[in-house]
């Protein structure tokens, strides 16, 4: 038998034992979990999605890989520190305050790749990279601390699934924008520099959108519970404590787990850049965006059917997850290794065209399942609020560092056309058995609190542990 207790975290540090206390109330429609992931999701559609809509084409639409691929090994590489110390800068300005930050480096990069398409202006490219990458660090923390703590445990991962499907909106608007814009370009080439402009008013207003979110104390859940999400230490306090969750047992067996299914973004974008025309590479970037977003809400479906044990769900999860990628990667191997050798150009009426699309489409789901995955284990690592706002820093963090990695290697001709699927394959393999030492965990009553996982029930950070 288990008993459930609540489990807060003190400014001094020290746990306190306390009960659920829920009482139900009906939630205004502007302070309701859903109004907030909707505003969250319409500047995730804004700022990150519509970035990665210019990635879909294939080298931010550019012809060459190369250029942009730096450009966004740049931003990745930046995006490390900002977000290491978002949860001092939310000490200062809020969780609201820091997500309105977030949103303003965007358009700069947007407009970078514009004036490289339309002028062959190299310079905007970088800085507009690097303005991206200091504010973007910034956003990603905050939109994934948002994320896990809005919503009430029992709804978190429909909520994830729903914020993140915003995102991929925004792929598959771009998709369809481009694909409307070079129907008619059946060959190798860059795409118009119309769509860049549309891309560069949408993102303008994401910023606006920011200031439309709830402060945490003003969000009203079902269930009656407030949501915490606040920093109480200093910024120095809290850059110490963020370090020391990075070197946390959970957060290192995790982190290769994180890289194979963020290195990849590089990886098959820049697969579509490579072998595909113009068009074939809209339509790449307008389906796999729908067919990611059916995977990602299935996803959360499952993962929220609390009739299944924790145990059940979140294993299932993962050997569906794991199984589906490895196929995946030996099935782009073997393209990969062929394509190296005969160089051909894909247009979406010519023979072959099917296996060498349907492994990008697919691929892109894949990294949408991991995405919304990695928030559950977040979600079930987490021992207080303030643990969420490191955390959540520290995912997007390491997300970070990895694709900084991955854009940079692929900026490298052989490893863009051949290398990268080798690399991921192999990240693939390796991360198999460390993941598997924290999920095995979960749903596992413990005989000692302190290393009991969180269990999802309508509290704020609660435990399951053993009983005699």
């Amino acid at each position: 038998m288990t008993d459930v207790v609540e489990r807060t975290e003190s400014s001094s540090g020290g746990k306190n034992e306390q009960p659920v206390n829920e009482q139900p109330v009906k939630a205004k429609w502007y302070r309701s979990v859903f109004y907030n992931a909707t505003v969250l999701g319409i500047c995730s559609f804004a700022a990150p999605g519509l970035w990665g809509a210019m990635n879909s084409l294939g080298a931010g639409g550019a012809q060459s890989p190369y250029l942009v691929n730096t450009a966004n090994a740049l931003t990745f590489s930046l995006m490390v520190v900002s977000c290491w110390f978002t949860s001092g800068i939310v000490k200062y300005i809020g969780i609201k305050g820091a997500l309105f930050v977030g949103t303003v480096g965007y358009a700069p990069y947007s407009a970078g790749l514009y004036l490289n398409n339309r002028y062959g202006v190299e310079w905007l490219v970088i800085l507009g990279a690097a303005l991206c990458g200091v504010s973007a660090g910034i956003f990603w923390a905050a939109e994934a601390a948002i994320a896990i703590a809005y919503p009430e445990p029992r709804n978190r991962s429909r909520i994830v699934a729903y914020w993140l499907t915003w995102t991929k909106i925004g792929q598959i608007l771009g998709g369809a924008v481009n694909l409307g814009l070079n129907a008619d370009r059946n060959q190798a080439g860059k795409v118009s520099y119309n769509v860049y402009l549309i891309f560069i008013a949408l993102q303008a207003s994401g910023t606006l959108v920011a200031l439309l979110l709830n402060n945490p104390s003003k969000v009203q859940r079902p269930n009656g519970t407030p949501v915490q999400l606040t920093i109480l230490e200093n910024p120095w306090s809290e850059l110490k404590a963020t370090t020391k969750t990075f070197f946390s047992r959970k957060f290192l067996l995790i982190i290769l787990w994180i890289g194979q299914g963020v290195y990849s973004e590089a990886v098959f974008f820049t697969y579509n850049s490579l072998w595909f025309s113009v068009r074939a590479r809209a339509l790449g970037s307008f389906l796999s965006g729908i067919v990611a977003v059916i995977c990602g809400n299935l996803l959360g479906l499952w993962l929220d059917q609390h009739q299944i044990s924790l145990k059940k769900r979140s294993r299932g999860a993962l050997a569906v997850i794991m199984t589906l990628q490895g196929a995946w990667w030996l099935w782009l191997t073997i393209n990969v290794t062929e394509y190296n050798r005969t160089q051909p150009l894909f247009d979406w009426v010519d023979p072959g065209f099917g296996r060498a699309f349907g492994v990008f489409v697919f691929l892109v789901a894949g990294f949408q399942l991991n995405y919304n995955f990695s928030y559950f284990i977040i979600g079930q690592i987490s021992s207080s609020p303030q643990e969420t706002i490191r955390l959540a820093a520290l995912l997007r963090g390491t997300e970070s560092a990895w694709q900084a990695v991955s854009y940079g290697l692929n900026a490298i001709p052989i490893i863009a056309s051949v290398g990268g699927p080798y690399i991921n394959f192999g990240l693939w393999g390796a991360a198999i058995v460390p993941v598997w030492f924290v999920i095995k965990d979960f749903g596992i009553p413990k005989k000692t609190d302190e290393e009991s996982p969180s269990i999802e029930t309508d509290g704020n950070i609660q435990k399951e542990v053993a009983s005699d």
